[in-house]
């Protein structure tokens, strides 16, 4: 992807951003940089950027349990949102503005140490392929900030010099240059960063789908259609239950579960939905449904709907109207929702699409559930 040009600024340094991103702190800390830049406002504090880094990671880490760092390393960034998530009455939803009111105002020691221990490296290191003018020796990397700050603001065309060297108080004066580029090209930029992001977290999260949806939380989601045909099917057929609670299902008003949460797919993918209750689909929430209680009666249910697809023309109408939108994969629609098999058959193909996810995501933290 490439950067729009300036005349008067040298975008070859900023491409090389992110080059050697061994962590995710750069990726956040240049995003919340980007976030608050505007005509009136240039100068920032390190606290107040912190608290933007740990607002952008939030999600990700409570809603989808993205690693942020390498395995077996400690980062700082998913760290200190777990310690929130885990020690104070916020939800992985909670607005932004909330959560800023939260950061700027809590005299909570420990986080205050995590806010501390992101800043040590990433504000001075983000600019180094910007350091032409200047040698800084590995020693000083770790020794003074006012003796490294003072060296890199020697530095010409910095996008951002610092201003006081005070801990958490620590403010940086973003260049007018490229507070003007900024601001100009932030969507572009914005865009930019997510990509090298989603990069980033893929390399970390090797088995975890869909990265691309969820480095923000979602606008919308629509499964109307799918809760419509399972409301057809179980008129159809009204011994079909639910499988959870073994509930009827004809009296009850149909709620359309991910039996692997959407949290992990990230997607409303058919062989993963099936119909349920309201409330239990509330107490299942973005949890791992036993898989020896449950998968056989998920396959049960699941295979009664593949024959109706088959004998009843209204199922199979309704079956071709949603699977454009419900069935992406035409490898596993061939597959699973091939003519003549029986049951078994079915039980042991949807297995073999569900169980590697369903496994993959137990590894990435999602706890198991049992009604």
């Amino acid at each position: 992807m490439q950067l729009p040009y300036s005349d008067e600024l040298n975008i070859g340094y900023l491409s090389r951003l992110f080059d050697n991103t061994t962590n995710c702190y750069k990726f956040f800390w240049f995003q919340a940089i980007l976030k608050s830049v505007n005509e009136n406002t240039t100068r920032f504090s390190f606290d107040s950027l912190i608290n933007e880094m740990i607002v952008d990671a939030w999600y990700m880490v409570t809603e989808y349990h993205l690693r942020l760092g390498p395995l077996g390393i400690t980062d700082n960034l998913e760290e200190v949102v777990k310690y929130i998530y885990a020690n104070y009455n916020i939800s992985s939803s909670e607005k932004r503005e909330r959560l800023l009111e939260f950061l700027n105002t809590t005299d909570d020691k420990k986080i205050r140490k995590y806010k501390s221990d992101l800043t040590l490296n990433v504000p001075y290191r983000l600019q180094v392929p910007f350091y032409d003018n200047i040698i800084i020796e590995r020693d000083m990397w770790y020794g003074s900030k006012d003796t490294l700050t003072r060296e890199i603001n020697r530095q010409r065309r910095l996008m951002y010099y610092f201003i006081a060297v005070a801990g958490l108080g620590t403010e940086i004066e973003v260049d007018t240059d490229w507070a003007e580029y900024l601001i100009k090209h932030r969507e572009i930029l914005k865009c930019w960063t997510q990509l090298k992001l989603i990069q980033y977290l893929q390399n970390k999260n090797p088995s975890v789908p869909g990265i691309s949806d969820k480095i923000e939380p979602p606008v919308s989601r629509d499964i109307e259609r799918v809760r419509k045909y399972w409301k057809l099917i179980v008129s159809i057929d009204p011994s079909i239950r639910d499988i959870y609670g073994d509930l009827d299902l004809s009296t009850e008003i149909i709620s359309v579960d991910h039996f692997i949460p959407w949290q992990y797919v990230a997607h409303d993918e058919l062989w993963n939905l099936h119909p349920t209750t309201k409330s239990i689909n509330s107490s299942k929430n973005n949890s791992l449904p036993e898989w020896s209680t449950y998968f056989d009666p998920l396959g049960n249910i699941e295979y009664r709907a593949y024959e109706l697809k088959v004998s009843n023309e209204a199922v199979m109408r309704e079956f071709n109207k949603i699977a454009p939108y419900h069935l992406n994969n035409a490898e596993i629609r061939s597959q699973l929702y091939a003519d003549g098999l029986d049951m078994p058959e079915f039980k042991k193909r949807l297995s073999n699409i569900i169980k590697p996810v369903y496994d993959s995501a137990k590894l990435q933290g999602f706890k198991e559930w049992h009604y």
